[in-house]
């Protein structure tokens, strides 16, 4: 059995920086200044809430404080990051290398076109890259996340309706759709309307074609959805969406599972969000920043949002002149950076090697759905995606669930995977390696989860008392979620 990499004692505990004030000192030293003193602020610009001062520390406090908490964090560059549906796979440096090149980091959003040639023809590139890989007419770089590309995506959606006379009321989300989905509907004016999937744990071209009418403007489902299974049927359920004159959105989140294999374009699908933070292994995590490109089929081209970078006379330019676009929907072009390190991402693998990151990612998932087998309940036992989903039925007979997997976990030095999602699945566990993992690391997850399912029958004490060997046990979520603290007080204040 392969050993986890396990945690070992030298944890530091860390105060808020404010703690470890002390008045008078300093980490800096300035040459007298050579100019007058400025006058004093107004009264009516000082802060009065007493907070207002800087925390005073020597250098070597500051430099320890933030050292000590950076010790605390988990990354991908840390260990194995198995989130489900979130592909939180590694990041090459040689991207961090190319968007810190000095041409792309000093280029300021407002530079002129005739001096933002290269940036420009950047975002024209991956575009078409982003079209190739996708099977898509069209794209548009603007949104700045996945939610956003979804929203924008369905305002073309309701755009294009609104022009055939008739905007219509209905959204279909099916239930292993993305929670971000029915948001997105809402937010356009949409009634979502919920279907089934099948016991296989995959939509059915009948359950569709039960709620399709001429009042449905989409179809929005995810492919691979978020049990991991591909929807088999969506080529004939594509069909009958459009039939009724309604289109088909795809949550592109789980594009990982098809890149370089299968082009949702090719499916039927006429628009889908691009994660540029997920797919193509741009820093993803810790508030952003993110890029969440929209693909379109001819039908939707004219709604794009303006401008679109096109070419003129040589040159590369913004066009604004789109008399059906839906407007601007982010500040400038988008994430700029985001852009670079995805674009570098598909330059360096190519056709050959995104087609390969997709094959790793899918054997990756399926090997540990075999390993894990028996061990754990499998509501779909069948080859999975880019992810594979286990239950805690087999665990619950000794009062164990899903979070005392999870937090276990924590202790034998795995961060863990995503819990309690998707919702059709009760006590789900949402595990997906990603690509970038090798075979000794996922042995090693292996053992770790082999050793949860050992102590749950011999000692399961250990599981629901856990995490034990962090700095912090199991905390209050629920109380942390309602009352949290965002200031700091002073004692005595």
């Amino acid at each position: 059995m392969a050993k986890p990499p396990g945690t070992r004692d030298l944890k530091l505990d860390e105060p808020a920086i404010f703690e470890r004030s002390r008045p008078g000192r300093v980490g800096y030293s300035f040459p007298e200044p050579d100019v007058p003193e400025p006058e004093a602020l107004p009264e009516t610009l000082l802060r009065k809430d007493g907070l207002a001062g800087l925390p005073e520390l020597s250098e070597v406090e500051v430099v320890r404080h933030y050292t000590r908490l950076s010790t605390w964090n988990y990354g991908v560059d840390t260990g194995l990051y198995p989130l489900g549906s979130c592909t939180m796979k590694y990041n090459p440096k040689v991207n961090e290398l190319t968007a810190r090149r000095p041409g792309f980091t000093a280029t300021h959003p407002l530079t002129p076109e005739s001096l933002a040639q290269g940036a420009l023809a950047l975002i024209h590139n991956l575009e078409r890259a982003l079209c190739e890989i996708s099977g898509f007419t069209a794209m548009t770089l603007q949104p700045a996340a996945g939610a956003q590309g979804e929203l924008c995506g369905l305002m073309m959606v309701r755009a294009h309706h609104v022009a055939s006379g008739n905007p219509r009321a209905k959204v279909l989300v099916p239930d292993t759709a993305h929670g971000t989905n029915p948001a997105s509907s809402t937010l356009n004016g949409y009634r979502t309307v919920e279907i089934p999937s099948g016991d296989d744990g995959v939509l059915h071209p009948e359950a569709v074609a039960a709620a399709m009418d001429e009042d449905v403007a989409a179809l929005m489902l995810t492919n691979p959805n978020t049990l991991g299974l591909f929807e088999t049927h969506i080529a004939e359920i594509a069909e009958i969406v459009h039939a009724k004159g309604g289109l088909v959105y795809c949550d592109g989140a789980n594009l990982n599972a098809l890149m370089g294999v299968a082009r949702p374009g090719d499916m039927g699908v006429d628009v889908m969000q691009f994660n540029l933070h997920k797919t193509f292994s741009t820093p993803h995590g810790g508030g952003g920043p993110g890029s969440g490109p929209v693909g379109v089929a001819a039908v939707l081209e004219p709604y794009l949002p303006v401008p679109l970078v096109a070419e003129h006379d040589g040159r590369w330019v913004l066009d604004w002149d789109r008399e059906l676009s839906v407007g601007k929907v982010r500040s400038f072009y988008g994430n700029f950076g985001v852009m670079v390190r995805a674009y570098t991402y598909i330059r360096e693998l190519g056709a050959a090697g995104l087609k390969r990151s997709t094959e790793l990612a899918v054997l990756n998932a399926n090997y540990l759905r075999v390993m894990l087998q028996g061990r754990y309940h499998l509501p779909h036992d069948r080859t999975c995606m880019h992810e594979c989903v286990l239950t805690d039925r087999e665990q619950k007979a000794a009062g164990v669930k899903t979070l005392d997997i999870a937090k276990r976990l924590i202790d034998l030095g795995f961060h863990p995977p995503t819990i309690y999602f998707p919702l059709v699945v009760d006590g789900a566990m949402m595990i997906e390696p990603t690509e970038s993992e090798c075979l000794e690391n996922l042995d090693q997850f292996v053992a770790a989860m082999q050793q949860i399912a050992d102590e749950a029958e011999s000692d399961p004490a250990l599981l629901t008392g856990a995490p034990r060997s962090t700095r912090l046990g199991r905390l209050d979520e629920t109380t942390a979620a309602r009352k949290p603290v965002l200031t700091w007080e002073p004692e005595g204040e």
